[in-house]
């Protein structure tokens, strides 16, 4: 822990600054007086979007330098959700780091008894499928569909949300979601106008990250 103020480094690893801003906005209700500073950056090493396992290990090896070399921070957040490098980056620091594709599945379960995901693109898809398998969860899962745009869309195009809440009423209505999780980083702004027009749960998984970042520096405080 640092002797100053705690701080939480979110990384977004792509080189998209935009899905960084949206990412620093949905985490403003995180920031409280006193409380940990929240810091988001952007990897600029890292592809424009992270679409493909290739982009995923691209990555990898950046993050871990990152990690190593900030001394500042007391906890990680890689927000992406196919949580490029987070075991390679746990190997290399004490720090706590979190990736918000476990983290979100974990917060969904703890909302409800099965949960969607709502995808970038099909190719995705399978790559969240292993992920699942690997923590044996996938029996939890109701569904996974996919909104075929890119990351860069989700993060400005104007009809995301549209779209997001088209599969998310399909996931819902067709494959008994009780509640979702947002399969990209870039979809942080859609959370609550998603979630008011679905009725549900809806969980962004950078915000599920921070909180559990939160409670495990605010735990290593002296009391």
């Amino acid at each position: 822990m640092s002797a100053a103020r705690p701080r939480i480094r979110v990384v977004n690893p792509n080189s998209n600054e935009t899905v960084t801003r949206n990412l620093d906005t949905a985490l403003e209700p995180f920031r409280f007086e006193n409380g940990p500073e929240i810091v988001c950056s952007t990897l600029a090493e890292g592809p424009y979007g992270i679409e493909s396992q290739a982009d995923v290990e691209s990555v990898v090896m950046p993050l871990r330098r990152l990690v190593e070399a900030d001394n500042a921070s007391d906890a990680f957040v890689i927000a992406c959700y196919s949580d490029p490098g987070l075991h390679v980056c746990r190997e290399g620091s004490s720090r706590p780091v979190f990736g918000i594709a476990e983290c979100g599945v974990l917060t969904a379960l703890a909302r409800a008894g099965r949960f969607g995901v709502i995808a970038i693109g099909q190719r995705s898809i399978p790559r969240h499928m292993r992920y699942l398998r690997q923590m044996a969860l996938i029996d939890r899962l109701a569904g996974e569909r996919s909104l075929e745009i890119s990351v860069a869309e989700t993060a400005s195009g104007e009809k995301t949300l549209a779209r997001m809440i088209a599969v998310g009423r399909e996931l819902k209505d067709e494959d008994g979601a009780e509640a979702l999780v947002m399969g990209c980083a870039g979809m942080a702004r859609h959370r609550a106008p998603l979630e008011a027009a679905l009725g549900i749960p809806v969980i962004d998984p950078t915000q599920a990250a921070v909180t559990m970042a939160l409670g495990a520096v605010l735990s290593a405080q002296p009391s």
